[in-house]
């Protein structure tokens, strides 16, 4: 997975909450690119998260597609109080859709939903071009944890299940056929 977005939007604090439940009001801005990993349990697997929070800046904008060419999925963050960082989401999204593998999955992540007394991205109209991409969409708060994990678990369960019993050809898994449960699980 990669997190893509502005500097200053938030993407390394909702990675630092998402991963080890903390928020720093003062996150030092990302060089080049940073790497955590994160285990969910689902009830139909286990996904583990290996996460890319790559640099906002323009000066690392040329680095990106080394991180998301790979990546089954990504977050794309903007600043509900800044016009500007939904403009670039919406060409990051471009760019992914272009150049990233066809079956990535993409969130946008509208980020600082505590600040809502300062927004000027507008919730609907986020909403509304989330759905017109097909995009998942949700308001986050490293701040204050709002819909963080939620939008990571929204991620995990659209991804496809890794080779295991029940797959096709395509490498995708019936939802509906029983999985067979392996002992010493994290999900029990």
């Amino acid at each position: 997975m990669v997190l893509l977005g502005e500097s200053a939007v938030g993407k390394s604090s909702l990675v630092l909450r998402f991963v080890k439940g903390q928020f720093h009001e003062y996150q030092e801005s990302t060089i080049g690119a940073a790497f955590l990993t994160q285990t969910v349990c689902l009830e139909e697997a286990t996904v583990k998260f290996e996460i890319w929070d790559t640099a906002g800046q323009e000066r690392y904008h040329s680095l990106a597609p080394m991180y998301y060419r790979g990546s089954q999925a990504a977050i794309v963050v903007y600043d509900i109080t800044n016009q500007e960082s939904f403009q670039k989401a919406k060409n990051w999204v471009k760019e992914l859709q272009r150049q990233a593998s066809p079956n990535i999955v993409i969130a946008l992540a509208g980020n600082k939903a505590d600040m809502a007394n300062k927004r000027v991205v507008e919730y609907e109209e986020a909403n509304a071009y989330a759905e017109e991409n097909a995009l998942l969409f949700m308001e986050t708060s490293a701040k204050t944890s709002m819909n963080v994990n939620d939008v990571f678990m929204a991620i995990a369960k659209k991804l496809p299940v890794g080779p295991t019993q029940g797959q096709d050809s395509q490498g995708t898994v019936d939802m509906n056929q029983p999985q067979q449960q392996s002992k010493g699980s994290c999900c029990k």
